[in-house]
């Protein structure tokens, strides 16, 4: 009888459908001496967690000396303070007050007025570019019309 039972409440472990009760009654049986011949098999299963019980951490944790904790944190202040004076000198370099050159004043009617026709041109063929776009959108909006009329 108890055999039987003990062939029942392990295909409930294996079907995952064991209680906890169920499970000791379990690892009680295969952890005894009269271990049924056909259920040898199944004892490291079970036994494994009465001897993983009794095992124990015994190595030891190496912690990180002081030393190298205080030497970290000086890199890093060091490299912030690195990267925070290399902002300040680019800031710095692109501050700088704009010249004459730099705003592109032509003291030569005639040149100012060519240099104005070609800016003006550039802005113009991009608008076009621009209008022949929105074309599209008008042939879109009258096939609309025709589909849902």
């Amino acid at each position: 009888m108890a055999l039987d039972r003990i062939e029942i409440l392990i295909e409930k472990y294996f079907e995952g459908e064991t209680s906890i009760a169920e499970e000791k009654e379990l690892k009680a049986y295969f952890s005894s001496s009269d271990v049924a011949q056909h259920l040898e098999q199944y004892k490291p299963v079970f036994g494994y967690f009465s001897q993983a019980k009794q095992e124990q951490f015994t190595a030891l944790i190496p912690l990180k000396s002081r030393r190298k904790q205080k030497r970290l944190a000086w890199l890093s202040v060091a490299a912030s303070v690195v990267v925070m004076l290399g902002i300040g000198f680019f800031a710095y370099q692109n501050t700088s007050e704009p010249t004459q050159e730099n705003l592109g004043v032509i003291d030569d009617p005639e040149i100012a007025f060519r240099e104005t026709q070609k800016a003006l041109a550039l802005i113009s063929k991009h608008v076009n570019t621009g209008i022949e776009s929105v074309n599209y959108l008008s042939e879109y909006q009258q096939s609309k019309n025709k589909i849902f009329k």
